[in-house]
């Protein structure tokens, strides 16, 4: 069902952007590998009060991916990135990131709490913070370090793989969660056609400093409570 509106979304995108006609099925591509994905793990999804099936709550992280999309998408076209590129980058991931936390919400009011949605709420996060601190670099608003707010996720799950106290579980943060929207906020701040780069190079720099410090903490606790079995990262920011 998110099919059509996303492709009407793109196709708008695409058309006020003049952008290639390979831009929608590119990002038609990038919804046909999520729905795979979602349907490899349908055993997994929850069941709420209103019967088994994807869920209510995992429907509100769908409908962010779905804002989200297009601006990962548009990293194959920088050339877009210009002011109207940038202002659509804006008014469609600040959308996007002012639903964050909705999708928790009603996980909690319909009783469909899940490990699929939490990791699908997870993967989406990471891909958005990834798309946008590419967006950022391509743009000239800061230094290619930035794309380390969006690959220092997949970097600890890297080092997971060969320290195995990295893969213990962490318990819910709310510091987590604050560094994760003080990313967003500040990639997307960047991005503002009105912002000029020596702003916007800051305000990266102090989220990246915040999310080293947020992985620095985690990763100390981790390795202090010595080697864990392998278990599914539920690590977020």
């Amino acid at each position: 069902m998110g099919a059509l509106p996303l492709a009407l979304l793109a196709a708008s995108m695409g058309a006020s952007l003049s952008l290639a006609a390979s831009f929608v099925p590119q990002v038609m591509a990038l919804y046909a590998s999520i729905c795979v994905g979602i349907l490899w793990k349908a055993t997994e999804l929850p069941t709420d009060r209103l019967g088994p099936g994807f869920g209510a709550a995992n429907r509100v992280t769908l409908g962010r991916l779905l804002l989200a999309l297009p601006l990962a998408a548009l990293v194959l076209h920088p050339q877009a990135l210009g002011v109207a590129g940038r202002w659509w980058v804006v008014g469609l991931g600040t959308l996007a990131l002012s639903l964050d936390g909705l999708d928790g919400w009603v996980a909690r009011q319909t009783g469909s709490h899940s490990a699929f949605g939490a990791r699908f709420d997870m993967e989406s996060d990471a891909a958005f913070i990834l798309a946008l601190s590419t967006l950022v670099w391509q743009s000239g608003q800061a230094p290619a370090w930035v794309l380390l707010l969006g690959a220092m996720r997949y970097l600890f799950v890297a080092a997971g793989r060969v320290v195995p106290a990295l893969r213990g579980s962490l318990s819910a943060s709310l510091r987590r969660k604050i560094v994760c929207v003080v990313q967003g906020v500040a990639l997307l701040l960047a991005l503002g056609p009105v912002v000029p780069r020596g702003p916007a190079t800051a305000a990266v720099g102090i989220a990246l400093a915040l999310l080293t410090w947020s992985f620095a903490v985690d990763t100390l606790w981790l390795l202090r409570q010595g080697s864990a079995p392998p278990s599914s990262h539920i690590r977020t920011a």
